[in-house]
């Protein structure tokens, strides 16, 4: 299907760009207030447009991690100078992913032509960019290399952004190694995610290791609270 937008999908598109960008620089207006983190969600309206005015749907994609990444840049920002919550960051942006996961669900069933080079993954349409196993081969005939190659970068950024400020927000704090297993555990989707992005027919060994890559990280920049402290004590003079 061409990518041939009307007028009036045109001004839609632009004004939700606009709406987007409004949230994004929300502490601008310095009101004290925190809805700048709806930018997430907001990034959902101009990406879900172009879906609809038969924009590439891998395009689709990486427009919207873009938009994320712009977000996560922000917010990386308010965390290293502790001026921004890694809990909110994480909660409203995967409050976007579900939305939009739903999203995805319900528009391809109201607007058939959405459903082109996709393929239902449980209930929602996503982009169809693999042929299938055991190969996995790249489904040639309609995927765009260069566009599929951005959308593994932004993809990967994405999640790049999400565990920095974690990090950061973590360094040097008394975290013990049984909440190791429940941050780790927070990220295998997005570890399976990726995995299946860059090389599907390793999916599960590639998640593996970026699970033990991640416990490595937490057991260097944390600590466990029982440290021992060597203290050196004078002897006492005869």
């Amino acid at each position: 299907m061409a990518f041939t937008p009307t007028i009036e999908a045109i001004v839609f598109l632009v004004t939700f760009f606009v709406i987007f960008g409004v949230f994004l620089v929300f502490d601008v207006f310095k009101r004290n207030e925190k809805y700048g983190y709806l930018a997430y969600i907001m990034a959902l309206l101009p990406t879900n447009v172009l879906w609809g005015m038969g924009f590439d749907v891998l395009g689709v994609y990486l427009v919207l991690f873009i938009l994320w990444d712009i977000c996560l840049a922000r917010d990386l920002y308010g965390v290293a100078s502790e001026k921004k919550e890694i809990n909110e960051i994480i909660l409203y942006f995967f409050l976007a992913i579900i939305i939009q996961i739903i999203l995805a669900g319900i528009l391809p069933s109201s607007i058939l032509s959405m459903k082109q080079n996709t393929r239902l993954y449980w209930f929602a349409w996503m982009p169809d960019i693999y042929l299938g196993p055991p190969d996995f081969a790249i489904n040639l005939t309609w995927v765009d290399l260069g566009i599929l190659m951005g959308f593994r970068i932004a993809a990967t950024i994405s999640v790049g952004l999400v565990i920095l400020p974690l990090l950061i927000d973590l360094k040097g704090e008394e975290v013990p190694i049984p909440v190791f297993i429940v941050i780790i555990a927070l990220f295998i989707m997005p570890f399976l995610y990726l995995s299946y992005i860059w090389l599907p027919q390793a999916m599960a060994v590639l998640t593996f290791l970026f699970s033990v890559i991640l416990f490595i990280v937490l057991l260097l920049i944390t600590r466990s609270g029982k440290e021992v402290q060597l203290k050196t004590t004078p002897q006492k003079k005869k």
